[in-house]
Order: structure tokens, then C-alpha cells, then sequence
């Protein structure tokens, strides 16, 4: 009676863990190829090929917000005064 209690709660938990397996076919069923569909394979990645060197290369900038922005940050026109510790700007004498 042990021993058929131990193989039942085996099965019990074995039963979850095959659920969760993924069902992957290991064997296909069409691993080869005739001759037809190895050319008619060729000829679609020659047309492959062909049509991706028609596209042209992206010559201009691709940004959108470029027509808004203007051409560069203004720079300062002449440097900040130094400040005093009080906050106040500082005399050309002192």
C-alpha cells in the first residue's frame, strides 16, 4: 500500500511539470528540400537582394523639427559682470 501511495503522489507532481513543458516538434516532417524549391529559394533571395539595392540612399536630415529651430544658440555678446557678496555688480575701479 507504501508503495502505491509513493507512485501516485509521483505522478501527482510530475503532472503540473509535464503541463508546463513547451509541445516543440524535434523531427520536422519536411527537412528536405527537391531541387525546385532550393531554385525557386535562390531566386527569391535574388529578388531580395535586387530589390534592396533599388531603395535610395536617405540624403537629407531626417528631423522634423528642423524647419523650426533656428540655426544656432545665440552666444553671449560680452561676458557677465563679476558679483560682489552682496550681490551687487561690481565697480571697475575695485
Amino acid at each position: 500500500m507504501r508503495i502505491l501511495s509513493a507512485v501516485v503522489v509521483a505522478v501527482l507532481f510530475t503532472a503540473p511539470a509535464l503541463a508546463q513543458m513547451p509541445h516543440i516538434n524535434m523531427l520536422p516532417e519536411d527537412k528536405y528540400k527537391t531541387d525546385d524549391e532550393r531554385e525557386q529559394d535562390k531566386a527569391n533571395q535574388k529578388a531580395y537582394k535586387d530589390s534592396l539595392s533599388k531603395i535610395p540612399d536617405a540624403k537629407g536630415s531626417s528631423d522634423p523639427w528642423g524647419a523650426v529651430r533656428s540655426d544656432a544658440p545665440k552666444a553671449a555678446a560680452h561676458p557677465a559682470k563679476p558679483k560682489t557678496k552682496t550681490g551687487s555688480a561690481a565697480k571697475a575701479g575695485q
